[in-house]
């Protein structure tokens, strides 16, 4: 009863989490929904920044805490190990919901394209930044990536191994496509707004931030195959000259995420 428990408890907070996040997409691409970045409750131009800031901070406060090893390595003292990348995924899923439900649209506009070919390939360039983020997490394990994979090896009674340090496909031409694919669905909108624009740079900063964490643990984790691997690929930008590391670089077999 225990072990279907926490199958169930990992299923509905996957299931929970890809909801909010097909719902992300139509609201920062302005289709399908009612309420996106740029449609919804109307506040003053003051109180929308406020709110919007507030609303942007506790989605990165949550990931940024949530997220590191040493807030991992205490949690999991309360939270069992099968559990814990679980209800990570329901945390940040509520942050966005939270997010998505109370934003306040800026609507001024920044800049707009209209030229309807640029606007066609922008939309395009929209789509395929979302299609990379998701790729990218196949490329991994996205079934670990979201807790999938530690509740079901629970339910069968098998213990859990961190995944080996690998870089399939993407991985090999930047260290981070999933960021990537994030910053190029923030950034490729033929009418910039004001609102959309405090998203995407907000977001974008944290990706940033975040990525400096992030690579701190993965040093911690894989140690020197990551650092090889950091000195022969870019970070985000695509056949960026990279250093060339001294020796024979480290033979690499899985990457891990956050």
């Amino acid at each position: 009863m225990k072990r279907s428990l926490a199958l169930l408890y990992g299923v509905v907070a996957y299931l929970l989490f890809f909801a909010t996040f097909l719902y992300a997409i139509a609201f920062l691409g302005n289709v399908l929904v009612p309420k996106t970045v740029d449609r919804g409750q109307m506040s003053a131009p003051a109180t929308a920044l406020i709110i919007n800031l507030l609303l942007l901070s506790a989605f990165a406060l949550q990931h940024s805490v949530m997220a590191r090893y040493g807030f991992k390595k205490r949690w999991t003292r309360l939270v069992s190990w099968h559990l814990e990348r679980s209800t990570y995924v329901l945390a940040a899923s509520a942050a966005l919901a939270l997010l998505l439900w109370q934003w306040r649209p800026m609507p001024g506009v920044v800049w707009a394209v209209h030229s309807s070919s640029s606007q066609l390939a922008l939309d395009i360039l929209f789509w395929a930044g979302w299609a990379t983020l998701l790729v990218s997490t196949f490329l991994i394990n996205h079934f670990e990536l979201f807790g999938l994979e530690q509740v079901w090896l629970y339910f069968r009674g098998q213990e859990w191994h961190r995944p080996p340090f690998r870089t399939p496909a993407l991985y090999r031409m930047v260290r981070h496509p999933i960021y990537l694919g994030f910053v190029i669905a923030f950034w490729a909108v033929p009418v910039m707004t004001v609102g959309h624009l405090l998203f995407s740079v907000a977001a974008t900063g944290y990706i940033l931030v975040g990525i400096f964490f992030e690579e701190r643990d993965l040093v911690r984790t894989y140690g020197q195959s990551y650092l090889d691997y950091r000195k022969r690929v870019p970070m985000l930008l695509p056949f960026m000259p990279r250093k060339r590391s001294q020796g024979k670089p480290a033979k690499t077999t899985a990457a891990g995420q956050g």
